[in-house]
């Protein structure tokens, strides 16, 4: 489909767009309400192409090179918003209010008690049953001349059983290498809480082509907050050393797959790593994700406390882009955020949002190949 510069609902900004800042869009299809959705791709010479739609500003495709400069997709997604509008798994969605599980749906704020809506019974995930991956975000300002482009979503006081008026932004950048950055800023008018990360389930070999098993990773936390049977944190802090969790060496995801823990299901991976290590202009390197048979590696750095890894235990897909099927362990998501149910547990990092404190988190996926 040849870029659209003109003749959309975002005709003017779209124009702008294209003849300042190189960005390329075309319509993306409607929303149940009918409302026009557009997929904007961001390039840099590198050989970088990064998609991303106002609906839900999810990332939809993104175009790495080889050494040869040959690019694949290793985002899982679909063609067109339609079959968004049904997606189960957020797949590249930005998640708001509140990235993972909220207990019971419930928690208490400043002595005040807030019940929000419930979408993964008994709890709430990812900001409940309309979160920001259901919203048609507004299409922000570019940087002139360069690959960048940015979403706000107002979230009314309210919203979801969410306390307070929540003003969000989340801007997607190239820069002059094989990497991209996500920049997340929220403000509020009354205290809330807010959790902001990004779901793409990544493929280093390709979308639809395979599982990521074979992939080796390593994720540098020597910490992690066990989960109940229902993926809710115990409240419990631990070592993982000794234990099939362990990433902070290299390790194939699929080499502990099936082993049984005491007392709990074979091993399928959902957890919330506590990141360490140094950090360096505010970030630590917090992953990093290699694919053996194509040589591609991808870092993410971040300046979150946590790292959720999730292996896509539950896709089972039968059409996702260009008819790629995505069934269980496609992709694996690596989302930088606070550690689930932090309203709920004094030792976790807060989540407390106040009024003119204002959020602010970035995290970089950073790509390299031998291959």
């Amino acid at each position: 489909m040849a870029p659209v510069c003109a003749g959309t609902v975002v005709a003017p900004l779209a124009l702008w767009l294209c003849e300042m800042s190189g960005i390329t869009i075309q319509p993306f299809g409607q929303t149940l309400a009918g409302e026009q959705t557009q997929l904007f791709t961001l390039r840099n010479p590198a050989g970088l192409d990064l998609s991303v739609t106002d609906y839900g500003a999810r990332i939809v495709n993104l175009l790495v090179p080889n050494r040869n400069g040959d690019q694949v997709d290793v985002v899982l997604g679909f063609d067109q918003v339609p079959d968004y509008l049904t997606d189960r798994h957020y797949l590249g969605a930005t998640i708001g209010r509140f990235a993972n599980r909220i207990a019971l749906g419930r928690f208490v704020l400043d002595g005040r008690s807030y019940r929000l809506s419930i979408n993964d019974a008994p709890h709430s995930l990812h900001g409940g049953s309309s979160g920001f991956d259901k919203r048609l975000w507004l299409v922000g300002t570019a940087d002139p001349g360069k690959p960048v482009i940015s979403f706000t979503l107002h979230s009314p006081d309210g919203d979801q059983g969410y306390p307070g008026s929540l003003d969000a932004r989340v801007t997607f950048s190239i820069g002059i290498g094989v990497e991209f950055e996500i920049s997340y800023e929220a403000v509020t008018d009354r205290p809330t809480i807010v959790n902001l990360t990004n779901h793409s389930y990544f493929n280093l070999a390709g979308s639809g082509n395979g599982t990521i098993l074979d992939h080796v990773l390593q994720v540098n936390a020597s910490f992690y907050t066990p989960m109940d049977l229902r993926q809710v944190p115990t409240g419990e802090i631990r070592p993982v050393e000794a234990t099939v969790v362990d990433f902070r060496h290299l390790v194939a995801i699929g080499a502990r797959m099936g082993i049984e823990e005491p007392n709990a299901n074979p091993v399928r991976y959902n957890e919330n790593y506590i990141l360490d290590g140094e950090r360096i202009r505010g970030r630590r390197v917090a992953a990093t994700l290699l694919d053996p048979e194509s040589g591609r590696t991808m870092t993410v750095l971040t300046d979150q406390p946590g790292l959720q890894l999730y292996t896509g235990n539950y896709l089972n897909l039968r059409r996702g882009k260009q008819g790629q099927s995505y069934p269980a362990f496609s992709g694996i998501c690596l989302e930088a955020q606070h550690f689930p149910d932090s309203p709920n547990h004094p030792n976790f990092p807060s989540t407390t949002l106040r009024p003119k404190k204002g959020f602010y988190s970035t995290t970089v996926y950073r790509f390299s190949s031998d291959g």
